[in-house]
């Protein structure tokens, strides 16, 4: 049920008038001793089934434990503090496992809190202000400092296990579409090897032989928002302009920044950055689909062994006149191997957007049921 709050001010932010803002000695219990560190190389004598976890994530599984309950574990040190929008700051340990002498143990005090209110509240939020610096990109968070970080705390465990519950099952779905894409492309992977498993009657052709290369005229100052036609730039993102240079079929591809990463097909009106190379007027016989496929899956390679090493890694012509692709012997087996590979392209694109949908929607919702916006009661 969403009810409308009564706010207050208070030094973890505005939170609803029943909410309180306890320190963590206040609300949480810390279990420091209960850490244990263990070497890697002696790690690798004793293998087995218990995690042994660091300050962000699981380094390993032995055949011991020393750890048995639900515990939120947040690094004591290390450089990934800064990084808490992309990745989290806390972990939620269950069950038996081991922690090093890195992640400070955390646990919901009986009565107050929960520990999974510690994992969610602290998973995604910015906590420089209490670090210190421990060299020029290393941070430390002493238990000192740890315990007196203000949290704000629903007034009921009911409330508090609520929010979790909810954030746990966004959680679950995110990373069960992590799951899901992650085999979807060990599966085009395979068929990918199968697919271009050299047969009788294919070839290796020069790029060059194949297509003509040409790089752009326009530069970003060129480009017009709303303009009438696709604009490629440097980058993954497609901006527009005004004229057109090419009406066709091609390939498009940075020649510096983002080398071998980004690619483009586009069949139609448009222009190009001055630093990106159009590959295009391909020779009768060639599917450019199947060759824009092939080069996503096998240019990135040749394209890092030949860059030019300056301010930003570059490409020159020769680079890529010099690329050989794998060519079938008809275009109607071209044909049918892009369209496969396209299938699993547009499947995984399908599952990535997804995920992103639901991130955004995690994100908003630890804004809002984490400082009491919105309540669940």
């Amino acid at each position: 049920m969403v009810i409308q709050n009564k706010n207050k001010a208070t030094d973890a932010g505005i939170i609803p008038v029943d909410w309180n803002v306890l320190t963590i000695r206040e609300a949480f219990d810390i279990f420091n001793t209960l850490r244990f560190p263990i070497s890697e190389d002696i790690r690798k004598k004793m293998p087995g089934i218990y995690p042994y976890y660091g300050p962000t994530k699981i380094q390993d599984y032995i055949n011991e434990y020393r750890v048995e309950g639900e515990y939120a574990l947040i690094g004591e040190d290390g450089d990934h503090f800064l990084k808490w929008r992309e990745m989290p700051m806390t972990q939620l340990a269950r069950g038996k496992f081991n922690v090093n002498n890195h992640a400070h143990l955390i646990k919901g005090r009986e009565g107050i809190t929960i520990t999974q209110w510690f994992y969610h509240y602290f998973k995604n939020k910015d906590i420089s202000q209490f670090l210190t610096r421990q060299g020029a990109s290393r941070y430390k968070l002493s238990k000192g400092t740890l315990v007196n970080i203000p949290c704000a705390i629903p007034p009921t465990l009911q409330e508090q296990a609520a929010i979790a519950t909810a954030l746990s099952d966004t959680d679950a779905l995110i990373s069960s579409l992590e799951k899901l894409i992650a085999k979807k492309r060990n599966i085009k992977q395979g068929a990918m090897q199968e697919l271009l498993t050299p047969k009788g009657g294919w070839e290796m052709r020069r790029l060059g032989d194949i297509s003509e290369i040409y790089t752009g005229k326009k530069n970003n100052q060129d480009k017009v928002d709303g303009g009438n036609y696709p604009f490629f730039v440097r980058s993954q993102n497609i901006e527009r302009i005004n004229t057109y240079s090419y009406d066709g079929e091609a390939i498009l591809i940075p020649g510096e920044g983002g080398i071998g990463n980004i690619f483009h097909y586009f069949n139609g009106r448009f222009d190009f950055h001055q630093r990106v190379y159009k590959i295009s007027d391909f020779r009768e016989g060639y599917s450019v689909k199947y060759i824009y496929r092939f080069m996503c899956e096998n240019f990135g390679r040749h394209a890092m062994q030949n860059s030019v090493k300056a301010t930003v890694d570059s490409l020159r012509l020769p680079t890529l006149q010099n690329f050989k692709v794998l060519i079938p012997p008809t275009i109607g087996d071209q044909i049918k191997i892009s369209a496969i590979l396209g299938d699993f392209d547009s499947e995984i694109a399908l599952l990535e957007s997804k995920q992103k949908k639901y991130q955004e929607i995690k994100s908003g919702m630890m804004q809002n049921l984490l400082t009491g916006k919105i309540r669940l009661l």
